[in-house]
């Protein structure tokens, strides 16, 4: 499966952004997801994570509360709702995709995870 991402940007601390991710070539209900993302310097970090379904997601900490991950499964498109964003969420956002059996995973390492989109740059100013 091919993922591209889309939706990066500038954005003043406080301010929204909203990241979609689109998949073809598989039947992305196959498929669990997630967001990472990449400060320059820094390694490449599990922002959030959904099963196949929708059904369940999970954050990082600093996500909680302010990131928001969705999929629509019609669409082969999965979302990252970003509010109240600082400027530490700078950094250059992937998603990723990995087949899973169960419909209950969500994966959490960027190891695990097979299929990855280019990423998109979001800066946030302060």
């Amino acid at each position: 499966v091919q993922l591209q991402a889309y939706g990066g940007g500038s954005v003043q601390a406080g301010g929204s952004l909203r990241l979609s991710c689109v998949a073809s070539g598989g039947t992305f209900s196959d498929y669990a997801v997630g967001w990472f993302c990449q400060a320059p310097g820094k390694v490449r970090r599990f922002v959030a994570g959904m099963t196949r379904n929708g059904g369940g997601a999970l954050y990082e900490d600093r996500a909680k509360g302010r990131f928001t991950i969705s999929r629509d499964n019609a669409k082969d498109t999965v979302y990252l709702q970003m509010n109240n964003m600082t400027s530490e969420d700078t950094a250059t956002y992937y998603c990723a995709a990995v087949e899973r059996g169960g419909f209950n995973d969500v994966v959490v390492l960027a190891s695990t995870y097979k299929y990855w989109g280019k990423g998109t740059l979001v800066t946030v100013s302060s």
